[in-house]
């Protein structure tokens, strides 16, 4: 994750939420969220988005650090990840908001941090690692599934029509 109070890494953790664990369990893979903040953070965090696998938080951003993710927006903001949903506008300002309103004014990481994405094991072999350029080039979810051997999810909101 970018950090915690990213309108961007909420949406997008939001979809992750919606992969069931069964899904994971039969392709024997774990998902992982790790954030840039304090462990308290965690709690709440999960509880606004619904995420129920596993996160763990690296304030030192040391993995960061090793896996050469980078600080500050790249230059090319045309790629958009399609679990953005909000606006910049909005979505900024709702960031804002939750800072303000938190139990501390914190942002609860490093603003200019950038994610990414990866595909770990068995052992320390790094199958596929995705860098984002900036807060709105979150790989897709499916590609990052796909990869892992997992079943792909539908996270679109519109109602699916099955003809019979």
């Amino acid at each position: 994750l970018q950090n915690f109070l990213c309108y961007t890494c909420k949406e997008y953790v939001e979809d992750l939420a919606k992969v069931p664990k069964a899904f994971l369990q039969e392709a024997n893979v774990r998902l992982i969220v790790i954030g840039q903040s304090s462990y308290h953070h965690i709690k709440p965090f999960c509880s606004l988005t619904g995420y129920t696998h596993e996160m763990y938080v690296d304030p030192q951003r040391e993995i960061y650090k090793t896996l050469g993710m980078k600080r500050g927006e790249g230059s090319n903001i045309s790629v958009r990840s399609p679990h953005v949903k909000s606006n910049t506008l909005l979505g900024s300002i709702r960031s804002i908001w939750r800072a303000m309103t938190g139990p501390a004014f914190d942002f609860q990481g490093d603003p200019a941090q950038q994610g990414g994405a990866l595909i770990i094991g068995p052992g320390n072999e790094v199958h596929f690692l995705h860098l984002d350029k900036n807060r709105l080039d979150h790989v897709p979810i499916n590609t990052v599934l796909q990869l892992a051997g997992v079943k792909t999810v539908n996270f679109s909101n519109k109602p699916q029509i099955i003809d019979i």
